[in-house]
């Protein structure tokens, strides 16, 4: 059963939404500050988190970022903020989808089946692969524990970030564009247009530390990833 945290320091609200979601025989864990989200997400692991970004203690905004291990975790906002800067920084700082508040119930229930259908055909993909191993010069990923390691030391990557360096390591030598990269690694429609490729190409970078070179920049076009330095 898809376990989902809703997180809205709106009683009421976080009601509603649970009892729709219970409805449709989800498994829900509800939270009314940061704080509660945060040690929920620890504890439970679910498999969406559906966020407000305007809550005590720690906001969406925070959640998102003090959040150690998404394991594949699919967030949807929740905000009665509707400007472009509010949605771009919502979704990189790790999120799926934004929906803006008041909305219809159907509404967000649409958009977690969506979520939930991404979520799982990543996982079966993952399940299906011959080797579970992608090595390139001291970047090591298992697939199936969806772990990186550099130089056999772990390092931790938020869910977008992982999906996107294991997209460029399994399409080595592959020039993509910024939308095409969009298209295959978001896959859906994206609020934060392709200068959010670019901001997660610089975080994958950081992590990678002396191997960020093999994450080449091709002028004018977008991105490619290389054998060796």
């Amino acid at each position: 059963m898809t376990k989902i945290v809703v997180a809205d320091d709106e009683k009421h609200i976080t009601d509603a939404i649970s009892y729709a979601l219970e409805r449709e025989n989800y498994h829900v864990y509800k939270a009314y500050d940061g704080k509660e989200v945060l040690e929920l997400v620890k504890e439970k692991r679910p498999d969406i988190l559906v966020l407000d970004i305007m809550m005590p203690k720690y906001n969406g905004y925070d959640v998102c970022k003090n959040i150690e291990d998404t394991n594949g975790m699919g967030i949807i906002m929740l905000t009665a903020k509707s400007t472009l800067f509010d949605k771009v920084l919502g979704l990189e700082l790790g999120a799926d989808d934004y929906i803006t508040k008041p909305f219809e119930i159907q509404e967000l229930l649409a958009r977690v089946r969506s979520l939930e259908r991404r979520i799982n055909k990543k996982h079966n993909n993952i399940e299906k692969d011959d080797d579970n191993i992608l090595t390139i010069e001291g970047i090591k990923v298992n697939t199936l524990e969806r772990v990186v390691y550099i130089d056999d030391e772990q390092i931790n990557l938020k869910a977008r970030e992982y999906d996107l360096l294991i997209f460029l390591m399994k399409n080595v030598r592959t020039t993509f564009t910024r939308e095409m990269i969009l298209d295959r690694v978001w896959d859906m429609d994206y609020y934060g247009g392709t200068r959010t490729v670019d901001i997660h190409i610089q975080r994958i970078r950081k992590h990678l530390g002396k191997y960020s070179q093999l994450i080449k920049t091709v002028p004018k076009v977008g991105y490619k990833m290389v054998e060796c330095i």
